[in-house]
């Protein structure tokens, strides 16, 4: 019988790679990824193969790291800029070291290639409860017309139950979307910003 979980967990680990930057270390991977990643991620792969590093680094930051549209952070989807987010971001860390995983790297450990990581070692419980920050996701980058949809669409395939059709059925999901309130962090500041995945510069 194929081993449902186990395809999963491979699709994660692999969703982890292609959502983080795309590196040296990426490009280098790239066969091995070509080889072990399933179908679903063939698209985007084809993308990464078919651009240089420089073409694809930059699609990446222009994607990524300039609008909270397209964030990778879940916790920013369902908490937006707000004190829920710091106590967020601990109660991630509480589930990593529950597994007894160690944190490493520079970024937030609500870092989506982080929480896929950590989804392929221990099943999709953070995704799940994190599903409608995803949704969204999948939908702006859908919109956006970038490759980077179809990672989403593979990881969001693998969850039970019918994606949602429109933003409006996935921010009925978050219940509204995230919070805009834009104070409250700084009684945060000082947590350990590790995750599971490296820092991208």
């Amino acid at each position: 019988m194929k081993d449902v979980r186990q395809d999963h967990a491979v699709l994660y680990q692999a969703a982890a790679l292609c959502l983080a930057y795309p590196d040296e270390e990426f490009h280098e991977r790239l066969p091995l990824l070509r080889a072990a990643a399933p179908a679903a991620l063939d698209a985007f792969l084809t993308y990464a193969e078919s651009t240089s590093p420089q073409e694809l680094a930059a699609h990446y930051v222009g994607v990524f790291d300039f609008k909270n549209r397209h964030s990778l952070y879940l916790s920013w989807w369902r908490d937006g800029d707000t004190r829920r987010r710091g106590m967020t971001l601990v109660t991630f860390k509480q589930t990593y070291r529950a597994h007894g995983l160690d944190l490493t790297g520079e970024e937030l450990p609500d870092f989506l290639p982080a929480v896929l990581e950590f989804s392929a070692h221990a099943g999709p419980e953070l995704l799940k409860e994190y599903r409608a920050g995803l949704e969204l996701l999948r939908l702006a980058l859908t919109d956006h017309g970038t490759p980077y949809a179809t990672v989403l669409q593979a990881v969001c395939a693998t969850l039970p139950g019918p994606s949602p059709k429109d933003r409006a059925e996935a921010q009925a999901l978050a219940r509204g979307g995230p919070p805009r309130e834009d104070v409250g962090l700084e009684p945060f500041a000082l947590i350990d910003e590790h995750a599971l995945t490296g820092d991208r510069s």
